[in-house]
């Protein structure tokens, strides 16, 4: 298919299936996307799907981001993770930085950048005239495997103590800094989502321009629309929640499949004839769609109270993030249900189904969609805080 004539990003993801199902291998090898699938994400529009219209970015509306990140991560785990590390990563900076380091990185590039990271605040800046010196060492910086750029966080610095925002709150900044000036220690070797380059690396003394930093937990973007008034953590929750929905629509669709013709050790029929499977299967595939229909319901709201001036609430934060919690809860219980469905076919390398139990049992151990983000939206409904940096 020619992927140039997709126009939006469901089509462009679906154009580019048969590349993601060729090098889903070679990128696990590899450890990080192959530079055919990284191509074809540019060559489809992809990369920069997500990016402000200035960024060369389409500016999706939220119905249409969900549904590009689930039919990526349906395709292959890593290749989905890459969905929604890049593609944010780049159009945060593309949204948030200021003018001179946007026409530095973005329009000296042609647009044509692609960049991955980090954001908790692992690294100090300490002040100098024009920008920071920043020192750090970041784990897990999805994407960075392939990205000319990479994201850092970082708490600013002056004469050796913390600039805060506030008189509780250090402010926490967001660097982005050129692959050259970067040292990796990759660290990448792991049990799922291989093939996303989350490699570990550190800046040592690094000069950053306060014209390449931005603000972590900024909602006024620099450019673009409503999409990026809701910031890093709502858009980033939004994007785990899709992530194991897609990888939880290709468990259903494989053992579904296969179940169909699976005829195990001991039995005179298929899978597909056992009362229990055809229960489960029914039970999982309603789970799914009530999840899925969920995390749509809510971010869809909330856009058209943004769109129509309202301002992002902590109740409004939280309601999302329970909607991307719990989705993600239910994705994992529906891959669990899937891998021992589909018997020893889950076991063997190259399956999609082995590869998706362990992507998905890796995906679900990032701190976006843990415990303390039910917790903090918990003490928020009883009221017994009025906000907190997790939602």
């Amino acid at each position: 298919m020619n992927t140039a004539t997709a126009t939006d990003g469901l089509s462009m993801a679906r154009a580019i299936e048969d590349i993601v199902l060729a090098e889903a291998g070679p990128s696990e090898q590899k450890r990080t996307l192959t530079e055919p699938l990284v191509n074809a994400l540019w060559d489809s529009g992809l990369m920069q799907f997500m990016n402000p219209a200035a960024a060369g970015g389409h500016e999706p509306n939220f119905s249409e981001l969900i549904e590009t990140w689930i039919e990526m991560a349906r395709q292959d785990g890593s290749f989905g993770w890459i969905g929604i590390a890049n593609l944010p990563s780049a159009c945060f900076a593309a949204a948030y930085l200021p003018d001179e380091g946007f026409k530095q990185i973005f329009s000296a590039n042609d647009n044509r950048v692609t960049m991955g990271g980090q954001f908790f605040p692992n690294g100090t800046g300490e002040k100098v005239e024009g920008g920071y010196k920043v020192t750090g060492a970041w784990q897990f910086g999805s994407g960075t495997g392939h990205s000319e750029y990479v994201c850092a966080g970082f708490l600013p610095m002056e004469n050796g103590e913390m600039i805060m925002a506030d008189e509780t709150m250090p402010q926490m900044l967001v660097a982005v800094v050129p692959r050259e000036q970067v040292k990796f220690t990759d660290g990448w070797f792991v049990q799922g989502l291989k093939g996303s380059g989350s490699y570990n690396y550190e800046l040592i003394e690094v000069f950053v321009p306060e014209s390449h930093t931005y603000p972590l937990f900024t909602r006024s973007p620099q450019r673009g629309g409503s999409l990026y008034k809701f910031g890093l953590m709502p858009l980033t929750g939004c994007g785990h929640a899709a992530w194991a929905l897609g990888i939880a629509r290709s468990a259903i669709d494989d053992v579904r499949e296969l179940a169909i013709s699976k005829v195990r050790m001991g039995d005179d029929s298929s899978v597909a004839h056992k009362l229990t499977f055809q229960k489960d299967l029914s039970l999982h595939e309603g789970q799914w769609r009530a999840a899925r229909a969920g995390v749509l319901n809510i971010y869809t709201e909330m856009e058209e109270r943004i769109a129509a001036g309202e301002e992002l609430s902590p109740q409004m934060r939280a309601d999302m993030r329970i909607a991307a919690n719990f989705a993600t809860d239910a994705s994992r219980e529906i891959v669990q249900w899937a891998h021992l469905a589909a018997g020893t076919t889950a076991i063997r390398e190259g399956s999609r189904l082995e590869r998706a139990f362990r992507d998905m049992y890796t995906g679900t151990q990032h701190a976006f969609i843990s415990e303390k983000i039910y917790t903090e939206a918990g003490k928020l409904m009883l009221g017994l805080i009025e906000d907190s940096t997790a939602l």
